[in-house]
């Protein structure tokens, strides 16, 4: 009778860890969906998809064409992260719409730049002068303040990112400003006489910053782009992969070489 005992308690002891080794399997097997913008983020991502495999790490990329979408998709919990913001963009995000979302590691910064296929120089740009700028938060307010250390206009003090055209001070050249989606100023470029452009967006339009620009943020700025989780999966196993592997030897040697310098590592 004891050993019955005995055997069922076995029986029933292995069961349970039969179960528990399926349920780690289960959640080894996992696949975290990160969004990505198009261009630069998702070849990055692509990259960073196949070494985190052979780290045990399933990833599955999910592009958008637009800024907006990733961070709602994240807090709805449709993804697991993101990638494709600075955190000055995050930081408006959260602010105004209410996210518990928060950046757990820097990857690499797009410095921004002005283009045009009218004129070959700032300085060429003629009185009443047509530029597209970034609609979005802080985007908007980047592209102005470039514009503002090219001489070109003068903000009011203390606005910084937060800046719009309306917050223009002094605009000696009468520049007309258009207010476009960043993701839509490369396709009109030949319609403005010049846009300032966001580095993931000018790239997959052929634009080459280091070439094509006509005028440059400077490379190390406060525009660092950020992974970003759920406030409640900051400090997730997963995460610190995540984290791991981005920041590896064999993806900052991908970006040098396939970016030639447009695209800067923050690590």
């Amino acid at each position: 009778m004891k050993i019955a005992k005995t055997l069922a308690a076995l029986l029933v002891g292995a069961t349970a860890l039969a179960s528990l080794s399926s349920l780690a399997a289960h959640a080894d097997d996992k696949v975290y969906k990160i969004g990505v913008t198009a261009g630069p983020h998702a070849q990055v991502m692509e990259q960073v998809k196949k070494l985190a495999e052979k780290e045990g790490l399933k990833i599955q990329v999910v592009e958008f064409s637009d800024y907006v979408q990733p961070n709602a998709a994240l807090a709805a919990g449709d993804l697991d992260a993101n990638s494709y913001q600075h955190q000055p963009y995050l930081d408006d995000q959260v602010k105004s719409r209410g996210y518990k979302l928060v950046s757990v590691a820097t990857t690499v910064n797009f410095p921004m730049g002005l283009y045009s296929k009218k004129v070959k120089s700032v300085a060429e740009l003629a009185n009443g002068a047509t530029i597209g700028v970034p609609n979005d938060p802080t985007n908007g307010g980047r592209g102005l303040l470039l514009l503002e250390k090219q001489g070109l206009i003068k903000i009011k003090p203390g606005v910084g990112l937060k800046a719009t055209p309306l917050d223009i001070a002094e605009n000696p050249k009468k520049l007309k400003f258009k207010e476009l989606d960043a993701a839509q100023l490369p396709r009109t470029l030949g319609d403005l006489d010049a846009a300032t452009i966001n580095t993931n967006y000018a790239l997959p339009a052929g634009l080459n910053p280091t070439k094509d620009a006509i005028a440059m943020e400077a490379a190390k700025g406060p525009y660092a782009n950020v992974i970003v989780v759920q406030e409640k999966n900051k400090d997730a196993a997963w995460v610190h992969k995540l984290i791991k592997v981005y920041h590896s030897a064999e993806i900052k040697k991908f970006i040098d070489t396939e970016f030639k310098g447009s695209v800067l590592t923050t690590w």
